[in-house]
């Protein structure tokens, strides 16, 4: 109730209508859903050329180099969010494109594991259901804060079992946290959209537009391309 107050006070003040700020509300959101498709489609193409190449997959998969490649993205993801305030919005977009090239390279691995077909059947049956997750995000006038603390629970939980499955090796324990993982993605993708949602504001400049726009779209990038992983290792067939 006090948001919606602070809400409409802030668009008296400016003497803007409902009609303008819902105008530039959608063009903030679909900035962000511009920036991540981007990106998807710039790992994609990273993933597939690094896949076709003989000499560069074992470049990268047969040598220690693999450690950097698999950790390198991590480390982008916690400097972007730590540094994004400080930085330009030409940085932070420098950082993003970096980022989801070298996303590009730790899962290029895919295209040998997986047929194609059944790559491209998992992507499109997580860009509909993303879709039809991110709207209800976007629409819905329920508050999903709570959910998100208990997805991000679930979250850690679910790095904490993958951590624990590296040496177990149990493919019923894999099962199952594909299963949850898929769950707590979909979850985290409408819970993000309504946070990215709550984020605009119609008095921000250019430059911090910008920014919170990148930082959105690195949100639902990571709930996107985690929800294709997990449905991949459920309804993937193996080459």
């Amino acid at each position: 109730m006090a948001e919606d107050f602070k809400s409409q006070y802030a668009t008296l003040s400016t003497g803007r209508t409902a009609a303008e700020v819902d105008a530039g509300l959608r063009s903030y959101m679909l900035t962000v859903y511009n920036y991540m498709a981007s990106a998807m489609l710039l790992t994609g193409m990273v993933a597939f050329a690094t896949a076709q190449s003989d000499a560069m997959m074992a470049a990268i998969f047969n040598t220690p180099l693999q450690w950097v490649v698999m950790l390198a993205p991590l480390g982008v993801v916690f400097f972007l969010s730590a540094r994004l305030n400080h930085m330009s919005a030409k940085a932070a977009q420098v950082t993003f494109w970096i980022y989801a090239g070298l996303m590009g390279l730790s899962l290029a691995y895919i295209f040998r594991v997986y047929t194609g077909v059944s790559i491209t059947r998992v992507f499109f049956i997580t860009a509909v259901a993303f879709g039809g997750l991110s709207l209800y995000g976007y629409t819905t006038k329920k508050n999903l804060s709570g959910m998100g603390s208990f997805l991000i629970m679930g979250l850690i939980g679910l790095i904490v079992a993958s951590v624990v499955n590296i040496f177990l090796a149990s493919s019923a324990m894999q099962f199952a946290i594909s299963v949850i993982g898929v769950l707590i993605f979909a979850g985290l993708t409408a819970y993000d959209t309504q946070q990215i949602k709550e984020m605009y504001l119609e008095s921000d400049g250019n430059d911090v537009m910008t920014k919170k726009s990148i930082l959105g779209a690195l949100r639902l990038y990571l709930d996107f391309l985690n929800m294709f992983m997990f449905l991949l290792q459920l309804l993937g067939n193996r080459e």
